[in-house]
């Protein structure tokens, strides 16, 4: 083996001093065959990115296309990524799958790797729908029964039509040599047997258990199946109606934990795949388990979150030849869930973020908005409530208030997970553009350098405001308080509509949505923000009075 990773090495040398001629990317070709992938494989990618390079260059493009097509035959049967380039090279740019996805899918393919690789025991995936994690998980499984024809997997989603779909998808990829190369990758692995009514497919020999099995989760698993390679749960939760009843989801659970999850062996893999609609879904509820029991401490395990819209409010998904989902496009998904007061939907289907509708304080229905025009005349108050922090976990939520009698409107906020040296200068930025007069931060011990450190700012740059400091209740949570001034948030604050809306503005409104009275775990700075901001206007304390028009 060292023999002929040193004549490898040894053409890979000749290769760098004539990077144009396509001689020594053939011998290279042909050593490496004759090496173990594991020694060589660092050598095929260097001498790959040669080629590439060499046709950009105007090197002949006949003989550097096939040495490309024969550099990716190398790699395929043991690199995923590769694998999917190669089985679709001829195909049409537009028509292929992973191409025009490659830049957005690349990660979750890393991650599937490292599943197939052993560093990890479980992966969980969540993408919105029609984003193309079925079709990916389809060609993994194909490159899957390639490599282990002698494994049996298992596939298993909420219908039996589905299951159909990717057993027939399957076929498809294996038996189609003018679309899909499957039968270059593994030449020594026939298609021996298919059963369109059992949905399986048997590679190389017939087994007891075939190669890969696809059901449904309410179709016969026990004694029909078996999984020594990878289980796959795809989308396992039928829809919306299915998940917003407690009691079916605990159901689906008890079905997924009983007959899904004991048709694995112990050293199966699994993949879990799908739309998060619930904390109680069978993706949360194992989740739950790995991250709580200390049984489960030794599983090695990934989620992979890919939201429709990311951190720039910018979508996720926006693929080449317009085969994906515009911004524009979710955007407009998300103001239909927020008409319809359902952004616990819009959350779970498309963020990727499972919110409970039992136990939410705040539905978009209950508040009260505005187009960005404020009422005319001098306001009677400008003021802005800062819930610290100094990044990590925790964001500095920090609403500005502009309040017209009994009305608070809320044309700004600060939302940022970003350090000091970002969250400070947005609230001094805030100060300034909108004249706030009287600032007030909640510090305990270990912020009052932070507020200290915010007022030198303000002093050094000559920035007029009052800063005041306000230590956190001892004798009432904080899920107690943002409670208790919930209806008074309701009331009184008007918030941006969602067409008036800057990125983070809107991840404010999202964290304010998702707060629920019952967890103890969520980040709740947007809504506590909000609570201190209506304390500074409303406060019921012993040692404060305060004047309010007649009520008779």
């Amino acid at each position: 083996m060292q023999k002929r990773l040193t004549l490898c090495n040894a053409i890979y040398q000749s290769i760098i001093k004539a990077p144009h001629e396509a001689k020594g990317y053939f011998d290279f070709i042909g050593a490496a065959k004759t090496a173990e992938y594991a020694d060589v494989k660092f050598l095929i990618r260097k001498v790959r990115a040669l080629a590439v390079t060499a046709m950009r260059d105007g090197a002949d493009v006949a003989d550097f296309y096939e040495i490309y097509s024969q550099m990716l035959l190398l790699e395929a049967p043991n690199d995923f990524e590769s694998f999917m380039e190669y089985i679709e090279l001829d195909r049409e740019p537009h028509e292929k799958f992973y191409h025009p996805r490659k830049k957005q899918l690349k990660a979750i393919v890393e991650a599937m790797q490292a599943l197939e690789d052993g560093e990890l025991d479980e992966l969980f995936l969540s993408m919105p729908a029609r984003t193309g994690k079925t079709t990916l998980t389809l060609f993994y499984v194909c490159w899957l029964i390639g490599r282990h024809p002698e494994n049996s997997n298992l596939y298993c989603t909420y219908s039996d039509s589905v299951a159909k779909v990717f057993y027939q998808g399957i076929l498809e990829v294996i038996t189609d040599p003018y679309t899909y190369h499957w039968q270059k990758v593994f030449p020594h692995c026939p298609l021996v047997s298919k059963n369109a009514a059992d949905l399986t497919v048997n590679i190389l020999r017939k087994n007891r258990y075939p190669s890969i099995t696809c059901r449904s989760i309410g179709g016969t698993l026990n004694g029909a199946c078996d999984c020594s390679g990878v289980m796959v749960g795809d989308d396992l939760v039928s829809g919306y109606e299915e998940a917003i009843s407690k009691d079916r989801m605990l159901k689906l659970w008890g079905m997924v934990d009983n007959n899904l999850i004991p048709r694995a062996k112990q050293t199966a893999k699994h993949l879990w795949i799908g739309t998060r609609w619930s904390v109680v879904d069978p993706e949360g509820m194992r989740i739950g388990l790995l991250e709580n029991d200390e049984q489960y401490r030794s599983v090695r395990y990934k989620i992979v979150n890919v939201p429709a819209l990311n951190a720039d409010d910018m979508s996720n998904f926006d693929y080449d030849y317009n085969l994906g989902f515009s911004t524009e496009y979710y955007r407009q998904r998300r103001a239909s869930f927020e008409r319809n007061d359902d952004m616990a939907s819009w959350l779970a289907q498309y963020m990727g973020e499972p919110i409970e509708r039992m136990g939410s304080l705040f539905t978009s229905g209950e508040f009260r908005f505005y187009n960005g025009e404020l009422p005319g005349g001098n306001p009677d108050r400008i003021f802005m409530a800062v819930d610290p922090a100094f990044g990590g976990g925790d964001a500095v939520a920090a609403p500005v208030c502009v309040m017209y009698g009994d009305d608070i409107y809320v044309p700004e906020v600060i939302y940022s997970f970003e350090g000091k040296k970002i969250s400070m200068p947005l609230i001094e930025e805030a100060i300034r553009n909108y004249g706030v007069e009287l600032i007030q931060f909640e510090a305990n011990k270990t912020l009052e350098s932070y507020v200290q450190e915010f007022e030198d700012m303000l002093h050094k740059d000559k920035v007029r405001c009052t800063v005041q400091s306000k230590p956190a209740s001892t004798n009432k949570s904080k899920h107690q308080r943002i409670m208790d001034k919930a209806s008074d948030i309701r009331e009184h604050m008007l918030f941006l509509d969602s067409n008036h809306r800057k990125t983070h503005y809107q991840k404010f409104m999202d964290n304010v949505y998702g707060f629920k009275i019952y967890d103890d775990k969520q980040h709740d700075d947007a809504p506590d923000s909000l609570a201190m901001a209506i304390a500074m206007v409303f406060r019921f304390d012993n040692n404060y009075a305060y004047t309010f028009k007649r009520r008779f």
